[in-house]
């Protein structure tokens, strides 16, 4: 028999959702409800949406239909960027109870017993997004080896494809001191490894002092933030989530170099390797920028692992940009890439430019950037065979698999010759023999 308490959370999209429904999901554990699985009888389903794409919002749509399916009279809250962008849209999909926006989705325990449970539409609390200055930290926590740790929300700039300002808001962050004692919480928890994330991370910076004319000025900056969380042995690794190239400064890489806990692994979104279409974009950098960070990340941390975010199909890209790009990440020492293939999204800028790309042509542009990324990976990956590694130790993701997995210090996945379960969640000496045809290197204890 219910007892209206079971709830079952669903997360899209970026590791910063992740946390944040970890964070509320614990508040529900705390009032005594008992969490269960997505794919469970539950008496309330919580979707927490992206909203990057227009494939992000068809998945909350259908999440909304499987929760229907399973428990047709259970209630349906759906929050997010999704739900801040378009609250009334989502509210009249059949079987929705409640939709809120950015600020209100911490306070969902509250909303929920606001419900009328005669009303056929879904319930919306969403309030004006300029209004929405609000931080949350929090943190996952389903996995003991690896946290996320929300640090910084929302964003200033203005790129002409992205929603997110626009779902989150306004550049805000937590204070360095609360943010330090939640990551003694964390510690105390067993957890290992610490990801640092954000909407625009290197943008973090709380403490203001107003100047007439003026943006205020920041108190506390990223690099304070790391330098702080660093004297803390607590934990033993630290990565940074993705940082913008323009914010990821000569001295954070330096710091990243010298300091004890950072890992030598940066993921910096490029967009573009054409400086018309980056100018378009209305990023701030050109790519002679971008080169200089890769080359100083290297030339101080020859190990490191460099990821991009790619976008293509963006609206003017001709086939002379799509090639300026692709040499471009040709010539670039980086690890491998992330391909996004441009997606119109309303009330952005950039869904009123001329000379769209053809749906065809932007597929074509991602295989092939895809490929690129495949050879870089190998290229990366294969430089590390007989090399020996300090590799913090996971649960195999595919359990039909009889062995462990981890990742190095420069985040190389590792296949790991053994089962013993006590290894899970401990820093393990691994010497790399071999890259196996699915992707990962094999390695042996030693």
């Amino acid at each position: 028999m219910s007892t209206g308490r079971r709830i079952a959370f669903h997360t899209l999209g970026c590791k910063l959702n992740f946390s944040e429904t970890s964070g509320i999901s614990q508040q529900f554990k705390n009032a005594g409800y008992e969490e269960v699985d997505f794919d469970e009888n539950a008496d309330i389903y919580v979707l927490n949406t992206c909203s990057v794409t227009d494939l992000a919002d068809k998945k909350c749509r259908k999440a909304v239909r499987q929760a229907v399916g399973i428990n047709p009279i259970a209630k349906v809250v759906v929050i997010g960027c999704y739900a801040q962008l378009k609250p009334h849209e989502i509210s009249q999909i059949p079987g929705v109870s409640l939709v809120l926006g950015a600020s209100e989705k911490f306070n969902l325990l509250e909303h929920l017993q606001n419900i009328d449970p005669s009303n056929t539409l879904g319930r919306v609390y969403s309030s004006e997004i300029k209004d929405v200055n609000q931080f949350v930290p929090s943190y996952s926590i389903e996995d003991r080896t690896r946290t996320f740790l929300k640090v910084q929300d929302g964003c200033d700039y203005k790129c002409t494809f992205c929603t997110i300002p626009l779902a989150r808001g306004r550049s805000r962050s937590g204070e360095i001191q609360e943010l330090i004692q939640l990551t003694k919480e964390i510690a105390a928890k067993g957890v290992k490894e610490i990801v640092l994330t954000g909407v625009n991370l290197g943008d973090f910076g709380n403490g203001t002092e107003v100047i007439e004319g003026q943006k205020p000025k920041k108190n506390e900056l990223f690099v304070d933030l790391a330098k702080k969380l660093d004297q803390l042995d607590e934990i033993s690794r630290y990565r940074i989530s993705s940082i913008e190239p323009n914010l990821c400064t000569h001295e954070i890489i330096n710091f990243v170099a010298e300091s004890k806990h950072f890992m030598p692994h940066f993921h910096m979104p490029l967009q573009s390797g054409d400086n018309e279409i980056l100018a378009l974009m209305k990023r701030r950098y050109q790519r002679e920028l971008y080169t200089d960070r890769v080359k100083l990340i290297k030339s101080v941390m020859p190990h490191a692992c460099i990821g991009v975010d790619v976008i293509v199909g963006f609206p003017g890209e001709t086939d002379r940009h799509f090639q300026n790009t692709v040499e471009f990440l040709h010539s670039l020492d980086i690890s491998y890439l992330h391909v996004f293939t441009y997606s119109e999204r309303n009330n952005t800028l950039a869904v009123d430019f001329p000379n769209p790309v053809k749906a065809s042509i932007r597929s074509e542009r991602s295989q092939i950037l895809r490929n690129l990324s495949e050879k870089k990976k190998n290229h990366f990956y294969q430089q590390f065979i007989g090399t020996k590694q300090i590799v913090l130790i996971e649960q195999n993701s595919n359990t039909a698999k009889e062995h462990l997995e981890g990742f190095t210090e420069n985040y190389l996945r590792v296949n790991i010759n053994s089962q013993n379960p006590q290894l899970i969640n401990t820093l393990q000496k691994v010497t790399i023999r071999e890259f196996s045809n699915d992707g990962h290197l094999e390695g042996v204890l030693t």
